[in-house]
């Protein structure tokens, strides 16, 4: 998004001329800094951008938006504001404001980042799409996204997190989505909520209350909390599932080790990507492409082509042993789709190796044992735990049959690695998955080292 730099001050408050300069590229860290990008200086949780500036300066920034009272290097343009990240905001403001095609919001207390990418791959198909970097889905990362977008693009796919309640509502204030997808609820997060996943509904229920009385609601009807959110939305609700009757329905679901089979209206689908949690992914891709008017038959490729995000159910083979890292992150409800994953695997001897989950508050415990469980049930031959309260994990496994010399904990994920470069052996297959603090991916690269 380009602006002017006497556009730009205005944007957020500061009258007057500025020089004949004009801002396509923003930043907010000094690392990733480009001559005649914009930079807003604003204290993180560790660091502080004003003490940076000179390193600012030395790669050409052609603007720095700072505190009052700021010195910088000399040659470096300086706005002086009282609140930096709140000028952010309201210059991400006037950059919504630019845009032409519709925002389209996704949230979920799962997949939500692997079905943002979905969605612009196949949206892609017929035209120029914004997207969110990576996961930059809060207070932060969602104006910087809109400074980000590329103009007279066909439409704009947004993600939106939260922790707390009334975070997605006032991330809507900015982002003002036409379209808002909700891929699931779960007890992501759910020690900031002491009425549990009642408390999560509620909150991801904001974007759909959010919607315009003509925006369009894409719901998983897969998910009950979900399918529900249709009633607090006045305009036109679209539908996705597997399960359940949906406006966007996968028929002849075939999991195979390579991918998935499926299809949608009368047209075949192929893709990499593993599990039935990938194929409500695409579908709500499928949904928003057709709400925007590509046909099913036109995303074939895009969906042949579609891959694992990084440490999203990447595939790796290893000395004969197949890996699936999914050690991104962790919630239960992600723990049990990639559990599916594992069981419908055809090797001989199924490995999972489970990271503590974090953020769930009185329910660790419990949501740590069921979890255990859904591995005994599913047939999984050796679980290995890590860290905390994956201790749980291994009880409630041997609670649910799991032999108590098939599940094994470490405090250390190396030491997870360790073990587990002595144990497998060529025809296994092994999941990796955990949430960031756990680092899961440590007992991995132990592994494979």
């Amino acid at each position: 998004m380009t602006f002017a730099l006497t556009e730009l001050a205005a944007a957020i408050g500061i009258s007057g001329q500025q020089p004949e300069v004009h801002i396509s590229k923003w930043s907010i860290d000094s690392r990733t800094m480009e001559a005649g990008c914009g930079y807003f200086a604003f204290a993180g949780e560790r660091t502080d951008g004003h003490d940076y500036l000179a390193e600012v300066g030395a790669k050409k920034a052609a603007v720095a938006i700072v505190r009052h009272g700021t010195e910088g290097p000399p040659g470096l343009t300086l706005l002086r504001v009282a609140d930096p990240l709140r000028a952010m905001v309201a210059l991400a403001r006037a950059a919504r404001a630019k845009l032409t095609g519709p925002v389209a919001g996704i949230t979920g207390s799962a997949g939500k980042t692997s079905t943002k990418d979905i969605l612009w791959s196949l949206l892609s198909v017929d035209g120029l799409t914004g997207r969110t970097d990576g996961n930059f889905n809060n207070h932060i990362g969602v104006p910087l996204t809109f400074l980000r977008q590329p103009e007279g693009a066909r439409a704009h796919v947004i993600e939106l997190a939260m922790n707390h309640r009334g975070e997605i509502r006032d991330l809507c204030s900015l982002a003002q989505p036409q379209i808002g997808i909700v891929t699931n609820v779960g007890y992501a997060h759910t020690e900031n909520f002491e009425d549990g996943i009642e408390g999560i509904t509620a909150a991801k229920r904001e974007l759909i209350e959010a919607l315009p009385a003509s925006g369009t609601a894409v719901l998983n009807a897969d998910d009950a909390r979900v399918a529900a959110f249709a009633g607090f939305h006045s305009g036109k609700t679209l539908t996705y599932g597997i399960e359940n009757e949906a406006d966007v329905r996968a028929e002849d679901v075939a999991l195979q080790s390579e991918g998935v089979q499926f299809r949608v209206k009368g047209v075949a689908f192929r893709t990499a990507m593993t599990g039935r949690h990938a194929v409500l992914n695409i579908l709500a891709g499928i949904a928003v492409a057709g709400l925007l008017g590509t046909a099913p038959e036109r995303l074939q490729d895009a969906v042949s082509a579609l891959r694992p995000g990084k440490m999203r159910g990447e595939r790796i083979t290893h000395h004969g042993i197949e890996i699936i890292n999914d050690s991104y992150n962790s919630n239960p409800e992600a723990v049990r789709a990639m559990i599916d994953v594992l069981a419908a695997r055809p090797e001989r001897r199924k490995i999972a190796v489970l990271g503590e989950m974090k953020e769930l508050g009185q329910w660790t415990e419990s949501l740590h044992r069921e979890a255990g469980k859904c591995v005994a049930r599913a047939g999984i031959d050796l679980l290995v735990g890590v860290r905390g309260a994956a201790s749980f994990i291994i009880a409630g496994s041997i609670e649910e049959g799991l032999d108590a010399g098939s599940a094994i904990f470490f405090q250390n994920p190396e030491e997870a690695g360790d073990y587990l470069k002595r144990l497998a052996q060529a025809g296994d297959v092994i999941l990796f998955k955990g949430s960031r603090g756990t680092r899961v991916e440590l007992a991995l690269e132990r592994f494979l080292a």
